[in-house]
């Protein structure tokens, strides 16, 4: 009795003969087992199977959250770019170690907490848990959701556009179009952070690039940053203002980005804020526009002289310049440089023209001649896109829908290649690297995952 089920189930398949006997041989000895052996045998296949099932589905992108999230042991690297890709990939994060070995001030930073608060702000549903210590941070993502009237303040330690950066790649995936303005810090530390003037001439193109605000006819609905009101570093006092406008798309579309052409014209502006002598600005920008004269003839600078009556700037003084290039293909390269507000501290006199140089300050010749070789060093490095646009770019390519995008960088930057290994870690996707050794730049290709905005209402 304990052999014939076995039997008539071989006899379903056309199996050899000598098959047959080995395993008739096999299942004769099941009447040795106790009574109904064989159902609680199958019974024990089918509960390992559906185990081996469940597995195989966790593994694959299931339900588990365990097995999805993303987890992170070296602290605060990159520590904006995990939170975005986090909120794109729908995957939990874990970053752990978060300055740990600092003993007097370990985990978050105030930056860092304001950026937390600022996603808190642009989504629902999202779910942030820190440890009493501030070096383990657990992120749950929720549904990105934009809208107007938006504010945030941020704190003087960084300046606007570090949180502006942070948030350019989650604006076009909302619920409903974005409008946020910003108060802080908008010019002098250009050296750590990209300003709001650096992302407004290089960061728009992109947009625009990567089909954002391209189907909207009019200017209050593409792509803006504004500067209302300028703030120097150290201290804004509330009263730098930036105001940043972005529509949403239901899916971005793939570049090509691989000609850089020639240089056409370089437009820039130099600006000042609560700096009484207002050639201040004008000697930077002649000094600038010295070194172009000598390449080509379309060069323009303006200046933008703020003081504290007028504009409302804030109250401590500052100087910068921002200079982009123009080529014959439309491609936008863009550099700028600002006075150390540190060195500034020293006991310089801000009526004064000049700027002393036995203290180690730049005159604002030096400052414009320094601005003028950064934007040339850019030119020269090659490629379609600027040094510090390469990690927005290579995001939104791995976002495009399921076709090739190619894009000509000139050098790779450490941040930029983080970058890249993040986005094989959240999103499986690998860019192909193709050195260029004729015109020593580097090209970039990748097939995007098809990414849709799932929040954007069909209508």
């Amino acid at each position: 009795q304990g052999f014939i089920i076995p039997f008539f189930i071989l006899r379903c398949y056309p199996t050899p003969t000598t098959a047959k006997c080995e395993v008739y041989k096999e299942t004769h000895h099941y009447p040795q087992y106790p009574p109904h052996h064989h159902l609680t045998a199958a019974a024990e296949m089918g509960k390992s199977s559906a185990t081996a099932f469940s597995k195989r589905k966790n593994s694959g992108g299931g339900s588990s959250s365990s097995s999805r999230t993303l987890r992170f042991e070296d602290g605060a690297t990159q520590f904006r770019q995990r939170i975005v890709v986090s909120l794109l990939s729908h995957r939990p994060l874990l970053i752990r170690n978060i300055r740990a070995d600092d003993l007097q001030n370990p985990g978050l930073k105030d930056y860092e907490a304001s950026f937390l608060r600022l996603i808190d702000q642009l989504t629902n549903g999202s779910k942030i848990e820190i440890n009493s210590t501030g070096t383990q941070l657990r992120f749950h993502p929720g549904t990105l959701l934009g809208g107007t009237d938006l504010k945030h303040a941020c704190p003087d330690s960084r300046s606007i556009g570090w949180f502006l950066e942070g948030i350019l790649p989650l604006a076009p995936f909302g619920k409903e179009s974005l409008a946020i303005t910003f108060t802080g810090i908008t010019d002098g530390l250009c050296q750590v952070d990209p300003s709001a003037d650096y992302w407004n001439r290089s960061g728009l193109p992109l947009f625009s690039a990567f089909g954002i605000g391209v189907e909207n006819d009019f200017d209050e609905e593409k792509p803006q940053i504004r500067v209302l009101q300028r703030a120097a570093a150290p201290e804004s006092e509330g009263n730098g203002k930036v105001l940043f406008t972005c529509p949403i798309v239901k899916q971005l579309q793939s570049i090509d980005m691989v000609d850089p052409g020639k240089i056409k014209r370089i437009r820039g502006t130099a600006i000042s804020c609560k700096i009484v002598s207002s050639s201040m600005a004008a000697r930077v920008a002649y000094a600038a526009k010295g070194i172009f004269h000598k390449l080509l003839p379309d060069v323009w600078i303006h200046t933008d002289v703020h003081t504290s009556k007028r504009h409302r700037c804030g109250p401590s003084p500052g100087i910068m310049m921002v200079v982009s290039s123009e080529s014959t293909t439309g491609i936008i390269l863009t550099a700028e440089c600002c006075m150390d507000h540190r060195q500034h501290q020293q006991g310089v006199n801000t009526d004064s023209s000049l700027i002393p140089s036995k203290t180690g300050l730049e005159i604002p010749e030096d400052l414009g001649k320094r601005g003028a070789c950064m934007l040339l060093e850019e030119i020269r490095r090659g490629g379609c896109i600027d040094t510090s646009c390469q990690s927005l770019a290579f995001l939104w390519m791995a976002l495009t829908p399921e076709d090739v995008s190619r894009i000509r960088v000139g050098t790779l930057s450490q941040y930029s290649i983080e970058t890249l290994r993040l986005i094989k870690h959240a999103f499986d996707v690998e860019f192909k690297v193709t050195p260029d050794m004729e015109s020593k730049t580097v090209l970039l290709s990748c097939l995007g995952t098809g990414y849709r905005n799932m929040a954007k209402a069909s209508t």
